[in-house]
Parts: structure tokens; C-alpha cells; sequence
């Protein structure tokens, strides 16, 4: 079967998120200009590269406004946290995707709790195994073409400083992914954790090696 998702009949954009799945989830923490903070949850997300350390996540226009709270702060600031969403915290990520008015408190309205960054402003999930304080390198704007389409807007964050719980992190200083059971979006409103874990050598090497 091939499927033109431009003709295709009742085509479901949201069969692209059942595909491209499990994907981890970039709870992010900003803060206005004004102080005021926001917490969200954002299953776009994905780390680009390790040197430099880089981390993206991005996000469609909103119907209700002309761009979502977490956009607007990270504009304006240029910071923002990626909080991990361990399995523990999955009730609390889910809460605080509620649509809440403009300058609502996220981290009040689900009961999580706060705790200073050190390069940044935007305060942290206490809670999380792994918090990953963030600058704005580049945002990119993706314009719709066709009808049904919304812009989308991608932020590319360089990594600052990183935060781990004590207990994540091996003899080798390997972060322990099965012990944070980080928590990752499927299709339609399925998410999962870390499952069967086997390792495989990979037969690559570099050139000269």
C-alpha cells in the first residue's frame, strides 16, 4: 500500500506519530520575561548531537493563539530546561499538557516541585532522574504548503550544564537509561517505557582504525 497524505481520503496526520515511535519526551521549563513559569510536555524532541551537545524540540501554532507559551518564553529569553520524564512522573507530564491560561503556573497545577538551575533561569523538575540546562542556538520556523497544514516552530538548544539524581549514573559515569525508566510517546494516547534491553556491537570503525 502507498498513501499520498495530499489525496489520500480521510488521511490522519497522527499515523506519522504511530510510526516514528516510541519517541522520548522533552518536558520543557521556561520562563517569561515577567517571571512567570511554564512547564510542557513535548514528544518532538530528540537529542541532534553530543559535541557540541545539542537538544531540539519543537511544536505546532496553537488554534487558540498565535504561538505556545513555551515558544514565546524561549524567545524571549533564549533559555529553557529539558526535564527526563521518568515512569514515575508520567500523571504529572500528562497534567501539565492541559491547556491553562497564559501565564499559568504548571509546576503548581501538577503539584511538581521546582528546584533552581544554576546557568539558567528557568527553575527544574526536582523530581527527574536528569535535568539538561539549555541556551537557544537557533529556532526555524517550518511554514504550512498545503491545506490543513500549521507552521511549526523547531528550537535547537546547546546543553549548558547537566543535573543527575545520585544513583543514575554507573562506576564508568554511564547514565542508567533501565533505572530512569524514562517514559516515551507512541501513537494516539499510548506511551511506554524501556522494555527488553539487548547490547550489539557495532561493526563500524572510523577510517584508520
Amino acid at each position: 500500500m502507498f498513501i499520498d497524505p495530499l489525496t489520500e481520503p480521510g488521511f490522519k496526520r497522527s499515523i506519522f506519530n504511530a510510526i516514528v515511535a516510541p519517541r522520548p519526551i522533552g518536558w520543557i521549563s521556561s520562563i517569561a520575561r515577567d517571571g512567570s513559569v511554564n512547564l510542557a510536555p513535548f514528544s518532538q524532541f530528540n537529542l541532534v548531537s553530543t559535541a557540541p551537545p545539542v537538544v531540539m524540540f519543537a511544536c505546532n501554532t496553537p488554534e487558540d493563539r498565535e504561538e505556545k507559551d513555551t515558544i514565546a518564553n524561549v524567545k524571549a529569553t533564549g533559555e529553557f530546561v529539558v526535564n527526563l520524564v521518568s515512569w514515575e512522573l508520567r500523571e504529572a507530564m500528562n497534567l501539565t499538557s492541559m491547556a491553562l491560561p497564559h501565564g499559568s503556573d504548571e509546576f503548581e497545577h501538577a503539584a511538581v516541585e521546582k528546584a533552581p538551575s544554576v546557568m539558567v533561569r528557568p527553575p527544574r523538575v526536582a523530581a527527574s532522574p536528569a535535568n539538561l540546562e539549555c541556551k537557544v542556538i537557533r529556532m526555524i520556523r517550518i511554514e504550512p504548503e498545503f491545506p490543513g497544514e500549521t507552521p511549526s516552530t523547531v528550537v535547537f538548544g546547546r546543553v549548558l550544564g547537566l543535573h543527575i539524581q545520585d544513583g543514575f549514573l554507573d562506576a564508568e559515569g554511564r547514565f542508567d537509561t533501565v533505572k530512569a525508566q524514562p517514559t516515551t510517546r507512541l501513537g494516539g494516547y499510548q506511551y511506554a517505557t524501556v522494555g527488553e534491553v539487548v547490547e550489539m556491537r557495532s561493526p563500524f570503525k572510523r577510517a584508520g582504525y
